[in-house]
């Protein structure tokens, strides 16, 4: 009996110490060992991005086996830094990055959130310098469904993100890709309800109006 007890205090002593060691949340610990299984070749093209990202069917969208989802729901700019070098490591042809919603939700300053992408960015230019990188703008959310208020309730944020993240995008010599002009609705600084439901997630119509913002990038030689 004595045994048992000192086991079980084993036990509960080090559930703490574990929780304290995970950075992220299970299911990005769930998401981003199965991506390092999963290997990336350099004919592969990768989104990588948060739920918003995890969302999208890609492969069927381009009809494209090539093209290959890295997305992890409620990811931030860090945990895509933390996990990028099973993608890295393939040399991939292109990445297709979106980050930085859920800092918003995080009380992080917009050129905080900017110098993390910017972090990003750099290591995918260092260990895989022939990679073609896009930086797509962060998309407008809308408070109006009274959803996710963390995120949409600080919604001019994205703005002040995506107009620091264009001239990073031509400091760093990669292509930044215009989403937010396309979700927005007019000069509300909001997502345009027709694209989403929850004011931050997109409809089955948003993912293919993404796909169609992109698709000559991805068919780009």
């Amino acid at each position: 009996m004595k045994r048992i007890l000192l086991l079980l205090l084993g036990m509960l002593l080090t559930l703490p110490q574990f929780a304290q060691e995970r950075k992220y949340s299970t299911y990005y610990y769930q998401r981003a060992t199965l991506f390092e299984s999963l290997p990336i070749t350099s004919e592969d093209i990768v989104f990588v991005g948060n739920s918003i990202t995890d969302g999208g069917e890609w492969g069927e969208l381009f009809d494209n086996v090539h093209v290959k989802n890295r997305g992890i729901s409620g990811d931030i700019c860090m945990g895509v830094y933390d996990r990028l070098d099973p993608i890295l490591k393939g040399q991939p042809a292109k990445i297709f990055l979106l980050i930085g919603t859920n800092n918003i939700s995080r009380g992080m300053a917009a050129d905080t959130i900017v110098s993390e992408i910017a972090m990003i960015i750099q290591k995918i230019k260092r260990e895989s310098p022939k990679t073609k990188l896009y930086l797509q703008s962060i998309l407008p959310v809308n408070d109006c469904y009274g959803l996710f208020g963390g995120h949409t309730s600080r919604y001019q944020m994205v703005k002040q993100i995506n107009d620091l993240l264009q001239p990073l995008a031509e400091k760093e010599n990669i292509t930044y890709v215009d989403l937010y002009s396309r979700f927005v609705e007019g000069d509300t600084g909001k997502m345009n309800p027709e694209y989403s439901n929850d004011g931050l997630h997109l409809l089955g119509k948003g993912y293919l109006l993404w796909r169609d913002i992109v698709k000559p990038y991805i068919d780009e030689k």
